[in-house]
Formats: C-alpha cells, sequence, structure tokens
C-alpha cells in the first residue's frame, strides 16, 4: 500500500486536523476530537491513520453503526486510491440468500444466525447445504479483492455481484479481511467479546495491532451500556412454557418443571411491579428475585444454581435439535437458564437492578458505565474518537475511561455567519410549566408563527413522540397548511429513507421528528432541503429509577451526576439537531429554539423579541446574496 494523500483540496484547517491524528496514533495515542460541519471528519480520520498503517502494516478498524456511513468509508478509499477497504456488516437472515425468503428465520439473533449457518456450511458424504459456501473453494481472491474495491460499490451491490457470482458475500469478505487495509465494520465486531475475538482471527491480527477509528463517538456511551444491558420479559416467559410443554415438561431439579419455574417467574414479576415500579419503571431491591424465588419454589441457592444450569442444559439440547432441522436454534427455555445464571451472578455495582412495565414487563438489569466495554479502545495501538457533538471533551474522556487522550477541537470550516441561533423567554417546556395554559398557548403560536413566516423546508424537532402526538391531534398540521411528513416510533428503516428523501426533495414542506431520533443526525440536508429548525424543549430525559439511579452512580464516581446523565446529552442531542442546517460552504440556515431554560447552554443562542421576522429577514438576505 503506498502512502496516503489526501484527495482533495485542503479546506482551512483540514492539513492541521491529519497531521494531529497522524502525531496522536505514532505515539500510541488517542486522539478525541470534536469536529464542526465542513472538517470532513471520514477523509481526515483516513488520511491521518494510512500512513502509520503502511509503515507500521497495521490494520484500520472504521467502526459505523449504518450501512450509509460505511458506504461513505468506502468512497473515501476510493477516492484516495491504493487502499482495499472491506465493509463487513453483522449476520442477518435477509443478507444471506439461503435464508432470507424463511420467515421463521427474520427475527434470528446474529449470533442464532451464526449457529445455523455453520450447520449448512458443515460438509457431509452428500456434500455442503450451503452452494454459495461451497462455491468459495475456487474463487479467485485477486479478483474479488479489485471487484469489492471499485469506486461506487457499496455494501449492498457489494452482496449483489457475490450473490449473481453463485458466492456467500459474508463469506468471502471474511476470507478477504487480511488482504484489506481498511475494514469498515459495525460496532459489535469490536465491543461484543466474542465477536471480537472471532474478528481477531479473521482479520489475522490482535487488537493491540489496530487503529481504531469511530465516527459519530457520541452515540458510542449509549450503546456502550446497551452492550452490557439485558433483560427478560414476561413475553419470554409465556414462550419458554410454551416450548416446556412442547417437550414434556421435564423436571429440572427435585419435582420441578420448566413450567414451575416459568410460572413462578411470572408472579414474581407481577408482585415486583405492583411493589416497586412507579410509573415507568423501579429499582428492585438486591437480591429480591433470587429470595422469592428460593422462598416460592421451597429450595436453597444451591437448588436453585442447579435449576438455571438444568434449564440452559435443556435448552442447548432443543436448539442443537433445531439447528439440525436447518430451523432457528433458539430456546426460550435455555434463554431463562441463562437470565437466571446471569441475574445471580450479578456483582457489578455499575448495574441497577429494574422492573420495567408497560404491556410485555421485564427484569432489568442495566448497566450505568460504559468505561468497560470501551476497553479495547485502550487496548488497540491507537483509537479516533471523533463527532461533531463531543463537547465537554474532558467529560466525555472520564466517562469512557480513555486512557491515553488527545484532544483536539477542531471548528467548523464554513463560516460561522451562516448559521443564525434564536430562543425566546415567552415559553418553558419545563415539565410543571409546559401545559399550564398560557404557556401552551404561546408555544403554539410561535411555532405556528415562525413556521408560516417563511416558505422554507423545516424541521420542528420534538422533545417527545408523546408531544408530536398531542399536538398533531389538535390540529396544529392543519393550521400549518402545508405537507407535513413525520418521523414515527419505531419506524423501520426503509420506510424511515423514503420519507427523509421525499421531504429533501420537496419544496416547503415540513419535517416532524424528535430531538434525539435518527433524523436528528446522520442524515444530510444539502442546500436548500433544510433551512430551518425549530426545536421545542431541551431533551432531558425523563425523570425516572433508572435516571435517578444513573445521578447517583456518576455522583459518587465524578461528583456531579446531574450534568453527565441531563445537561451533557440533552445538550449533544441539540448540537446534532442543529447541525442538520449546515452541510456545505453555500448553506445557511435558522435554528429556533423555544424554550427560555437553553439561555444556560453554551449553544450561541440569542436572545429575540420577534423571531418570526429574525427568521424571515436572515433567510430572504442569504437568498439574495445566492
Amino acid at each position: 500500500m503506498r502512502m496516503a494523500v489526501f484527495p482533495y483540496p485542503y479546506r482551512p484547517g483540514q492539513r492541521e486536523l491529519v497531521s494531529f491524528i497522524d502525531r496522536s496514533a505514532r505515539d500510541g495515542m488517542c486522539p478525541v476530537v470534536e469536529a464542526g460541519t465542513g472538517t470532513g471528519k471520514t477523509v481526515s480520520s483516513l488520511a491521518g491513520m494510512l500512513p502509520l498503517a503502511g509503515e507500521r502494516d497495521l490494520k484500520i478498524i472504521y467502526l459505523t453503526r449504518t450501512k450509509s456511513q460505511q458506504a461513505q468509508v468506502l468512497r473515501e478509499c476510493s477516492a484516495i486510491g491504493g487502499v482495499v477497504c472491506i465493509g463487513l456488516q453483522g449476520r442477518s437472515a435477509s443478507s444471506c440468500p439461503m435464508m432470507r425468503d424463511d420467515p421463521d428465520l427474520r427475527s434470528g439473533t446474529p449470533e442464532e444466525i451464526s449457529k445455523l449457518c455453520s450447520e449448512l456450511k458443515r460438509r457431509t458424504e452428500s456434500g455442503c447445504a450451503c452452494p454459495y459456501f461451497a462455491n468459495l473453494e475456487g474463487a479467485d481472491e485477486e479478483h474479488w479483492l479489485s471487484v469489492l474495491s471499485q469506486e461506487g460499490m457499496t455494501p449492498e451491490s457489494s452482496s449483489e455481484v457475490c450473490e449473481e457470482a453463485g458466492l456467500c458475500p459474508y463469506e468471502l469478505l471474511k476470507h478477504l479481511l487480511p488482504r484489506a487495509d481498511v475494514i469498515a465494520a459495525s460496532y459489535p465486531f469490536m465491543f461484543v467479546p466474542p465477536i471480537l475475538a472471532r474478528f481477531e482471527e479473521w482479520v489475522g491480527v490482535p487488537v493491540e495491532r489496530m487503529l481504531v477509528i469511530a465516527d459519530e463517538a457520541h452515540n458510542l456511551p449509549d450503546y456502550l451500556r446497551e452492550v452490557q444491558t439485558y433483560e427478560y420479559s414476561r413475553w419470554s416467559m409465556d414462550m419458554a412454557e410454551k416450548e416446556s410443554r412442547e417437550f414434556g415438561d421435564r423436571e429440572i431439579h427435585q419435582g420441578i418443571t420448566v413450567s414451575d419455574v416459568a410460572a413462578v417467574l411470572r408472579e414474581i414479576l407481577e408482585a415486583t411491579a405492583k411493589e416497586y415500579l412507579i410509573d415507568e419503571d423501579g429499582i428492585i431491591p438486591p437480591h429480591f428475585v433470587e429470595d422469592e424465588l428460593m422462598a416460592r419454589l421451597g429450595v436453597t441457592s444451591v437448588g436453585l444454581g442447579r435449576i438455571s444450569r438444568g434449564l440452559t442444559d435443556l435448552g442447548d439440547v432443543i436448539e442443537e435439535q433445531r439447528k439440525q432441522r436447518r430451523k432457528l436454534p433458539r430456546s426460550y427455555i435455555g434463554m431463562m437458564g441463562r437470565f437466571l445464571d446471569a441475574w445471580m451472578s450479578e456483582e457489578d455495582p455499575s448495574c441497577v437492578r429494574l422492573v420495567i412495565g408497560g404491556t410485555n414487563p421485564c427484569f432489568q438489569s442495566y448497566c450505568m458505565d460504559p468505561a468497560p466495554a470501551a476497553e479495547p479502545l485502550n487496548a488497540c495501538h491507537s483509537a479516533l474518537l471523533m463527532s461533531g457533538t463531543l463537547e465537554p471533551l474532558e467529560d466525555y474522556v472520564r466517562e469512557m475511561g480513555i486512557e491515553r487522550p488527545a484532544i483536539r477541537r477542531q471548528p467548523s470550516a464554513f463560516d460561522p455567519g451562516h448559521l443564525l441561533t434564536l430562543y425566546t423567554d415567552r415559553v418553558s417546556m419545563k415539565y410543571e410549566e409546559r401545559f399550564l395554559e398560557s404557556n401552551y398557548a404561546a408555544l403554539r403560536s410561535l411555532l405556528l408563527d415562525t413556521v408560516n413566516s417563511v416558505r422554507v423546508n423545516t424541521a420542528v424537532f420534538f422533545p417527545s413522540y408523546d408531544l408530536m402526538d398531542r399536538m398533531v391531534s389538535e390540529g396544529i398540521v392543519d393550521a400549518l397548511g402545508r405537507d407535513v411528513y413525520f418521523e414515527r416510533r419505531g419506524m423501520p428503516q426503509g420506510e424511515l429513507m423514503e420519507t427523509f428523501d421525499q421531504f429533501r426533495t420537496s419544496e416547503g414542506s415540513v419535517l416532524f421528528c424528535v430531538t434525539g431520533g435518527r433524523m436528528s443526525e446522520g442524515l444530510d440536508f444539502p442546500d436548500k432541503a433544510l433551512e430551518l429548525a425549530v426545536l421545542i424543549g431541551i431533551p432531558y430525559p425523563k425523570p425516572t429509577a433508572k435516571s435517578r439511579a444513573m445521578v447517583r452512580y456518576y455522583d459518587r464516581r465524578f461528583g456531579d451526576g446531574t450534568k453527565y446523565v441531563t445537561r451533557i446529552p440533552a445538550e449533544r442531542k441539540m448540537r446534532q439537531s442543529i447541525g442538520r442546517l449546515i452541510r456545505s460552504e453555500t448553506d445557511r440556515g435558522v435554528a429556533v429554539i423555544l424554550d427560555r431554560r437553553v439561555v444556560s447552554m453554551d449553544l450561541g443562542a440569542m436572545l429575540c423579541s420577534d423571531i418570526p421576522s429574525a427568521v424571515a429577514a436572515f433567510l430572504s438576505e442569504g437568498r439574495s446574496r445566492r
């Protein structure tokens, strides 16, 4: 691989950013960079890491959360030239030509799909059950490296090309990983320990010889908490009981059957919810569930351990039987056993045990600390963490447990005068005030007047779906008199992208979405696709048992839990939403924040007594300059 060359004319600050990344990586540091809009984070990070990777035979792992981000990495590597880049997504039934047409497999987890894939790949006297895998034996590596490194190749097009040639896309990419200079991979390959162990084998180098790049790194703390969190729901208990009947409801320990355990767990869940649930969740005292299980089943702690092992062993047998029949290797009995084992052995002070309400209540062990799961970032040769919204950087480093940080604040390459941020002191979205008649009337009036002051594409960012639904039910859409597009709760990715494309190619339409939602980050609204963003309120997390537990945990750890749990995440979400406005040198936009409390935040917002007029004047001035 030749030395990397920045493939575009440098924008202001880009040369210095690339140099900083290069120096930090050579020193074995972990650069933590807040890079404003227009800095070209993807290409700058690659240009900063590639020379070192070539000199010392290190592997660059570029971590992404979405296929669109992965496609951007592939494009930039193609623009640089001389770089072999492979994109690797997790397993799913939809990406497998042998499984995608089986509706029973669509809900399979990557682990379950992997187990079934192993069965299909197994060679017997009659041959391999998967022809796509069998055909790999004669595949020409050099040819496929050339094909998959072509300019414009995306994860989707790579899969199509491989399938048309009768080859398994996933297995072919795995086979080529040792030949890659850059691997664009999804988060689990680095942060889920069993997957990382397999990934090291596939790549052919240990994590210590990797250069890791994580763009949009503001997402990492929450993602790493989720990786370490597990739960067990009433629906899973019901499914375990149903599965037990299919397999004869076997005795697990001293006359206790699988259905007995499922029924008792369901009773305990209901009792726990009745006793500790407040609104949507509640903290469960230590050992409460275990003590209740022992009392209701009439066993000791030793007996309870034997029950969990018996459930797990039976689940393994069921999974193996299903796998051999080429069915999804899933056992709800096994899930119950693994849950009990994890719950009884959990001693991590950073985890809080909760009961979660709703239509499918559950027990949950929630991990409040992202640092343990971030340990691979400290183990690798160098890890670059970048985002447009990481401030305050020192607090981010502390929260993530980064051991060798090199901090840099890289301002936007675009004219700051192209963005105007305003706020009003006429309304407050504080929970106790938001629905007071005078406050809510002022909010609604100001929202309508602001949006209708100009005929431009406008995004309205609500603090929650509940508030969006309430305003819609009260006729806000009719009052706007414009085409309105919606980001819905739980929207499938395909429908979300269709809505996004329809909105950004429209003229003068309105998008209703949520601050911190998928429309508020990672998507580009160039030129006139978005010129006005109205942020209703500050997206502080709802006060719940979980959030209160996190505040107490961070009080003990850093001395200011409220700062880490409420203020910093809310400000980052707002900056992500505002950041949708300016995506190029020529973009101009106005962000309007409808909440007087924003005065305490570092968002550069100016108090304005006549927001509609100020919006119209700023955007009109911009149009006259074009």
